[in-house]
C-alpha cells in the first residue's frame, strides 16, 4: 500500500471499542483546593513582549489550559462563569490569536474579497455558541493569562511542570489538555510540502491558501470529506477550475448514503466542480519554478494544478503528553465521562480526547466544534463544582457551503445521531431532503438539508429519543415536512 493511500485510508476509518474505564476520581470537586499553599493565585499581571495578555509573578498557575482552539475558549468562559478565572487561569497556545471558531476557516474565511469573507475578530469564541466575542482584551479584562506563539514542548507530571518552546517553566495545579488535532500530511518525498500545497488547521494556513487562490487557475483538492467539500465550494466563488480527487466511490462516505452523495455531487458539478473518484495519489509534481504543477495518480495519469489542498483527515495532537494513557484503537488521550485522565489532576477535552459515548455505549473520539464546546464546559464544571454527571454527548455534524454573495444555491445540512441500519430518503433536494437511519424499528439518526429552524431543533430530540417508527409510512411521505411530522408523532406514542 502506498504512503498516500495509507494516509487517506486512516482518514476514513474509525474503530470504536466498548472497553470500559477505571480512572482516578478526586475526592474533592476542585483539585485546586487540594493545593491551597503551593498553587494560590498570584495577583500580579505584567505585560511581556506583547505576547502575554496577563502574566504571573512566578511560575505557579492554579489552572493551565494547553491549546488555544475552540475548546480552550469555551473552557475559559466556563471558568469565568464560575468565578475561578481571575488570576488563576493560564492558556498556552502556539497560535498568535485568541481562541476562535475554527470551522470558519474552511467556510466564509475562504471567500474572495468581494464576497465579504469572515475575518477576525468577527469569529472569536464564543460567538458560534451564542456567547460574547472573546477578543484578546476580554482575556485581559477577566485576568486570564494567555501565552501566545509559545507551544508546550515538555511536561513533567510528577513535578506538575510544563516547559514551553521558549523555555518558560509553568507549574500547574490542574492541567487541561485541549491541543486538538493536526492535519494529516503527505510525505516530503512525494511533494507533500511543495510551494502551493496547503493544509488547513489554523488562521496562518488559511491565509496562505487565500494568497494562492488569488493567483490560481487550477485547484486540485485531495479528499472527499468535510474539508474537501467546503474548500471546493469556496474555490467556486473564486471562479477557479476545481477538481476533487478521493479514493472512495462517493463524497463523505462515512456519513452520506450513496443516493445522498449523488445529489450533492450533482450540485457541485452544476457549479463546475469535477470529480476523480476511486483514485489514489502517486505524488505531487513540481514545475520549473519549484511550485506544485500537477497531481500524478497511481494509474499514471496527471491532473494539472497550481494549487493543491490536502484534506485527508487529522490526527490527535498528543505532543509532549504521549506518556499519558492513550486509546490505541481510536487514538487520543483516554478519559472518563468527566474528562479525567488516569493521571491525577490532568484532563483532556475536545478532539484529542477519547471518551465514553454514553448513548451508544462505546468509546469514541469526535473531531467537531460542537463536541469541543460541550466537552470544555462539562470538564470545567466537573472540576470546579459538585457536578458529577457523566458526559452524555449526542453526535452532531453539519456543513454550510456556497453561502457567499451571489450564490444561486446555499447549502446547509445537519445530522444528529448514529448512521446505522436501513435508510429512508424523502424529498427531491429542491432544496430539501431528509435521510432517516432506522435499526430494529427505531430511529437512530436523521439528516436534513435546508430545514427550517423548527425542523433543525426537532432533529436532536428524535435522535436522542430513538422512537419506534413505521418505516413504510415514513417512506411513503410526500415531503420532508410530512416525514418529520410522522417522526415527531412517533415521539409521543
Amino acid at each position: 500500500m502506498s504512503a498516500v493511500r495509507r494516509v487517506m485510508a486512516l482518514a476514513s476509518t474509525t474503530l470504536p471499542t466498548k472497553s470500559g474505564l477505571s480512572l482516578w476520581c478526586p475526592s474533592s470537586p476542585s483539585l485546586a483546593r487540594r493545593f491551597p499553599a503551593r498553587f494560590s493565585p498570584i495577583g500580579s499581571r505584567i505585560a511581556s513582549r506583547g505576547l502575554v495578555t496577563a502574566s504571573f509573578a512566578n511560575e505557579n498557575r492554579e489552572f493551565v489550559i494547553v491549546g488555544g482552539g475552540n475548546a480552550a475558549g469555551y473552557a475559559a468562559r466556563t471558568f469565568v462563569e464560575n468565578g475561578m478565572a481571575d488570576g488563576r487561569l493560564c492558556i498556552v497556545t502556539k497560535e498568535a490569536y485568541a481562541p476562535y471558531e475554527r470551522p470558519a476557516l474552511t467556510k466564509a474565511y475562504l471567500f474572495p474579497p468581494e464576497k465579504k469573507p469572515a475575518r477576525l475578530p468577527g469569529f472569536h469564541t464564543c460567538v458560534g455558541g451564542g456567547g460574547e466575542r472573546q477578543t484578546p482584551d476580554w482575556y485581559k479584562e477577566k485576568g486570564i493569562e494567555v501565552i501566545y506563539e509559545d507551544p508546550v514542548t515538555g511536561a513533567n507530571f510528577e513535578k506538575q511542570t510544563l516547559t514551553t518552546d521558549t523555555g518558560k517553566q509553568l507549574k500547574y495545579g490542574s492541567l487541561i489538555i485541549a491541543t486538538g488535532c493536526t492535519a494529516s500530511r503527505f510525505p516530503d518525498k512525494i511533494g507533500g510540502n511543495l510551494p502551493g500545497v496547503h493544509y488547513i488547521r489554523e488562521v496562518a494556513d488559511a491565509d496562505s491558501l487565500i494568497a494562492s487562490l488569488g493567483k490560481a487557475k487550477k485547484v486540485v483538492i485531495v479528499g472527499g470529506g468535510y474539508i474537501g467539500m467546503e474548500v471546493a465550494a469556496a474555490a467556486v466563488a473564486w471562479n477557479l477550475d476545481t477538481t476533487i480527487v478521493f479514493p472512495e466511490d462517493q463524497l463523505l462516505q462515512r456519513l452520506f448514503t450513496p443516493s445522498l452523495a449523488q445529489k450533492y455531487e450533482e450540485l457541485y458539478r452544476q457549479n463546475g466542480v469535477k470529480f476523480v473518484k476511486g483514485a489514489s495519489i502517486n505524488n505531487l509534481e513540481a514545475g520549473s519554478d519549484g511550485r506544485v504543477s500537477a497531481v500524478k495518480l497511481a494509474d499514471g495519469s496527471t491532473i494539472e494544478a497550481d494549487t493543491v489542498v490536502i484534506g485527508v483527515g487529522a490526527k490527535p495532537a498528543i505532543g509532549p503528553f504521549e506518556t499519558l494513557a492513550m486509546n490505541k484503537s481510536i487514538g487520543g488521550i483516554q478519559v472518563d465521562g468527566l474528562f479525567r485522565t488516569s493521571t491525577p489532576g490532568i484532563f483532556a477535552i475536545g478532539d484529542v480526547a477519547a471518551f465514553p459515548l454514553k448513548i451508544y455505549d462505546r468509546m469514541t473520539r469526535v473531531e467537531h466544534v460542537d463536541h469541543a464546546r460541550r466537552s470544555a464546559q462539562h470538564c470545567v464544571k466537573s472540576l470546579l463544582t459538585a457536578h458529577t454527571d457523566t458526559y452524555d454527548y449526542l453526535p452532531y455534524f453539519y456543513s454550510r457551503v456556497f453561502e457567499y454573495e451571489g450564490s444561486p444555491r446555499k447549502v446547509w445540512w445537519q445530522f444528529f445521531g448514529d448512521n446505522v441500519g436501513e435508510t429512508v430518503e424523502v424529498g427531491n433536494f429542491d432544496p430539501k431532503i431528509a435521510t432517516f437511519w432506522i435499526e430494529s424499528g427505531r430511529l437512530k439518526g436523521v439528516l436534513v438539508e435546508s430545514g427550517s429552524p423548527e425542523e433543525f431543533q426537532l432533529l436532536p430530540k428524535l435522535a436522542r429519543s430513538q422512537p419506534l417508527v413505521d418505516k413504510a409510512k415514513l417512506a411513503s411521505a410526500s415531503s420532508v415536512e410530512e416525514a418529520l411530522e410522522i417522526a415527531q408523532a412517533a415521539l409521543q406514542s
